[in-house]
């Protein structure tokens, strides 16, 4: 018995979406995004119950795994390191992708899709476009503030996962659990 298959592996269908939304989301965004704009039978649980190839964890601040939050192993640790104004950032980033690309094949997953980004923008929910609203979102010149606040951060933090192990740089550093007393 042939046991090919023509359909792309779950790593393949995970890399498309992640490729379009160009920064570590959860393992839901990525996977709604690509039944909304890919063919496919990519699941949550196909992405979180075992490691993917391809595929990695996106990095905190503390250099551990980010629950939930998928990134490509290609990427850069400048780019799978996710803290508070950039993981914003990013997201509006995303969804400009998403909204820009859902308008140029529009459907009825594509459409939820997007009623469902726009909650996340401000003002996305009444937005005639938004890909606009979320450019607009990006543009703000709080969140800009809060970008560049974080940039000392985060080079710090490169540079110390650039000295982590490749286990470490792709799957955060393991985190110990408290000990009580002073043994």
């Amino acid at each position: 018995m042939n046991h090919l298959s023509t359909l792309p592996t779950t790593g393949e269908q995970a890399r498309h979406a992640l490729l379009l939304l160009g920064a570590p989301a959860s393992a839901r965004l990525v996977v709604d995004v690509h039944a909304a704009l890919f063919d496919g039978d990519l699941s949550v649980a196909a992405l979180t119950r075992e490691r993917v190839p391809g595929l990695c964890s996106a990095l905190r601040d503390d250099l551990s795994a980010a629950p939930g939050l998928v990134a490509l192993a290609e990427w850069p640790l400048s780019r799978r390191i996710v803290t508070p104004a950039t993981r914003q950032a990013d997201e509006l980033a995303m969804i400009v992708r998403v909204a820009e690309l859902a308008a140029i094949s529009p459907g009825r997953a594509s459409l939820r899709l997007l009623r469902e980004l726009a909650a996340r923008v401000p003002h996305g929910v009444e937005a005639l476009d938004l890909a606009d609203a979320a450019r607009a979102a990006l543009t703000d010149p709080a969140l800009v503030a809060k970008i560049a606040a974080e940039a000392p951060a985060r080079e710090e933090l490169v540079a110390r996962a650039a000295t982590l192990d490749e286990r470490q740089q792709l799957y955060g550093v393991p985190a110990v659990p408290h000990q009580r007393g002073k043994g």
